[in-house]
């Protein structure tokens, strides 16, 4: 099963309207694909038609912003109902306050000498709500600051750089609260990128689990091989299931749609079930 659970669309901060990452994904044969836009469901409508068309098994999935001991993480909702009123609920609370942290952004660049970088990354976000991190990325990378996208993230957009502005998320138990309701399975997005230690990761992965939480990504496009082999290991002792996403946000940004190798086979997939 070459599933793809962790994808962005123009709906967040991708590249591409949802029809699209849903025929890449086709094209690069990616048999089961979630769009898991940031705290956004208003791609999924769009994923299914072309999902229809192409023959691909679409999960409804959304992408959790939040906040766990100081610290932002994100959690993928799978399998949700996008017409859930908790889920909808929560997900309006959680992406209140984007655009002032956004121009709190843009006030920090243009103290650090970048003029205009809250306007080139409100032009660059198709649904000006859901302005990010990745848009000002793409703007800097556009005006020449950086030489990519990686390379703005590394040297203005997180803690301790310029361009970095904290930002208070759901709680972790709310989250998960409502991926339950809306009938989803919740992930751990992407674990290898937390600056946790392993006590904290144990702490997190128990409180996740305890609260609700059913899997970790194992196989993601920031992860390495190594990380790929801890975090097996990892939702083996606290029993949960793993998931595979390339956490696809455009061409030439990152991992690719379909791309990663699969799972360990003595895993448990998070899409057991859904093969079909």
């Amino acid at each position: 099963m070459n599933a793809d659970l962790h994808s962005h669309s123009t709906a967040s901060d991708g590249a591409l309207p949802p029809g699209d990452v849903v025929r890449r994904a086709a094209a690069r044969g990616v048999e089961m694909l979630a769009l898991t836009d940031h705290d956004q469901l208003d791609g999924l409508q769009e994923a299914r038609e072309v999902a229809g068309e192409t023959g691909t098994v679409l999960i409804d999935g959304v992408e959790i912003s939040v906040t766990w001991r100081g610290v932002t993480l994100h959690v993928v909702g799978l399998g949700v109902d996008d017409g859930n009123p908790a889920l909808r609920a929560g997900l309006e609370g959680v992406r209140s306050g984007r655009i002032e942290r956004a121009r709190e952004m843009g006030r920090s660049l243009e103290r650090s000498g970048i003029p205009g970088s809250f306007e080139g990354a409100l032009a660059l976000a198709r649904n000006p709500a859901m302005v990010s991190r990745t848009h000002f990325a793409r703007y800097l990378a556009q005006c020449g600051r950086v030489a990519g996208t990686k390379d703005a993230f590394r040297h203005y957009l997180v803690p301790g750089r310029p361009g970095y502005v904290p930002h208070r998320w759901a709680q972790l138990a709310d989250a998960l609260c409502w991926i339950g309701d809306a009938g989803g399975r919740a992930v751990l997005a992407h674990p290898g990128r937390y600056a946790l230690s392993a006590s904290a990761m144990a702490s997190l992965l128990a409180e996740f689990r305890g609260a609700g939480g059913s899997a970790i990504e194992v196989v993601t496009g920031s992860h390495s091989p190594d990380q790929y082999a801890l975090f097996g290991a990892l939702a083996i002792k606290h029993g949960l299931a793993a998931s595979r996403g390339s956490d696809f946000h455009g061409p030439d940004e990152g991992a690719e749609l379909g791309s990663l190798p699969a799972l360990d086979p003595r895993l448990r997939p998070v899409w057991e079930g859904w093969e079909h």
